[in-house]
């Protein structure tokens, strides 16, 4: 069971990752769930310190992972179009087969979000989708320094137990 678990909470971790870069999966809590089932095996003693500040970041992230984008609009002077827009674009670039295709999509995605705001004026609509761009990509970035670090912890964790885990 232990090794099943090993196996499921590693998977779970690079879920994680993938998931810091697609809208659809929460990236830094499923790399926390991977933490917590490796803390499930019998060999590794739960450390309530560590499953309790992975959670908290894991919660905040999400938080601010609404937050950001929102905080990166409202400076540039964009709208909730342009934000809506990005996270279409980024899903539209993501099935495009084209190098970046996520990047580009959520950029153009946010100047058509605009655009559809307000039509007569596209300074104001490129300002506001450069805004919510930045915002997407601090945010993207964040959750996947994250996840990265969960799955740090969890092979730093793994490794330092790996006799208990494997006999």
């Amino acid at each position: 069971m232990d090794i099943f678990l090993l196996i499921v909470g590693f998977i779970f971790c690079l879920i994680g990752i993938v998931g810091a870069l697609l809208p659809v999966l929460p990236g830094p809590f499923m790399g926390w769930i991977g933490i917590l089932l490796l803390y499930f095996t019998s060999p590794i003693d739960m450390n309530y310190w560590i499953i309790g500040i992975t959670l908290f970041i894991s919660i905040l992230i999400q938080v601010l992972d609404y937050v950001i984008p929102a905080m990166g609009t409202k400076k540039f002077g964009g709208t909730k179009y342009g934000a809506y827009g990005t996270t279409i674009g980024l899903i539209i670039g993501l099935l495009v087969p084209i190098p970046f295709g996520f990047v580009i999509g959520a950029f153009v995605g946010a100047f058509v979000g605009e655009m559809i705001h307000d039509s007569k004026n596209p300074n104001r609509a490129g300002k506001a989708a450069i805004g919510s761009f930045l915002g997407f990509l601090a945010s993207t970035t964040l959750k996947l320094i994250v996840s990265v670090a969960f799955t740090g912890i969890f092979i730093q964790q793994a490794l330092t137990n790996w006799d208990n885990l494997v006999n």
